[in-house]
């Protein structure tokens, strides 16, 4: 076999990918013959979803550069406030609308987006193979805790989630993909991501307790699984909890 070294640096948040003597510094990584820059950094454990931009020898590659003996190669991450269109060559093409789809391990995360008004799949029996190809089919960002899930080919668009509470989780994607100004609260159904509309009270009165159709006025229903919601006494709770995180 024929091994040669490269360099590698990689940037910001993508050291925590990486073996903690790898971080932050310039390191030499010997491979087989010519792989793809791609094979070798989610062989280190980058999935290709958090990278950027990379430079080879200061040129910017795409994911399908085969590596030469002695390359000097930078990665980076996502770039939130420079537009890097211009230079970047493994940036996918945007997405026309934000739409996600979570792994089953987000659930909570996926009621709170969904309470938002984001379009959010999710289910506690997807496996891997079917949240890539759902992310792929209907242009969907995959949120997962999973690695090895984003490293799959079929993910264009998958974002690796850092925190484990769910609370953090979604101020974590809010700020990652600058939600704030999209949000729509309270317009889907937490319980199976459906759109909610306004009804006649009249329309559900056999659906809701006596007390509650005696104190509440405003009705709404899910087209989709045909939910009921009000702005109960939980409301203003859940106001709070939605002006901390917009």
């Amino acid at each position: 076999m024929s091994h040669h070294p490269v360099y590698l640096r990689f940037y910001a948040e993508l050291n925590d990918f990486l073996a903690p003597e790898r971080r932050r510094v310039d390191f030499k990584y010997r491979v087989d013959k010519h792989p793809s820059v791609k094979d070798t950094i989610e062989a280190l454990g980058v999935p290709h979803t958090e990278v950027d931009l990379i430079l080879v020898n200061g040129e910017s590659v795409d994911f399908s550069y085969l590596l030469q003996a002695d390359d000097k190669i930078s990665v980076y991450p996502v770039f939130e406030s420079i537009d890097i269109t211009p230079i970047s060559k493994v940036r996918p093409q945007p997405l026309s609308e934000i739409r996600f789809v979570l792994d089953v391990h987000l659930g909570k995360l996926a009621n709170y987006l969904r309470m938002l008004g984001f379009d959010t799949l999710y289910r506690n029996d997807y496996d891997d193979p079917e949240l890539a190809e759902i992310s792929d089919r209907e242009q969907r960002i995959l949120l997962t805790r999973d690695i090895g899930l984003l490293k799959r080919s079929l993910v264009t668009h998958g974002y690796f989630l850092r925190e484990t509470d769910p609370k953090q989780q979604l101020r974590e994607v809010m700020q990652r993909f600058d939600l704030s100004q999209r949000a729509t609260p309270f317009q889907r159904c937490v319980n199976c991501n459906g759109l909610i509309h306004l009804v006649d009270k009249a329309d559900i009165s056999d659906q809701v307790a006596a007390d509650t159709l005696q104190y509440y006025d405003k009705f709404y229903r899910c087209d989709t699984c045909q939910k009921i919601y009000w702005k109960g006494s939980h409301y203003p709770k859940i106001q709070a909890f939605l002006k901390e995180v917009l």
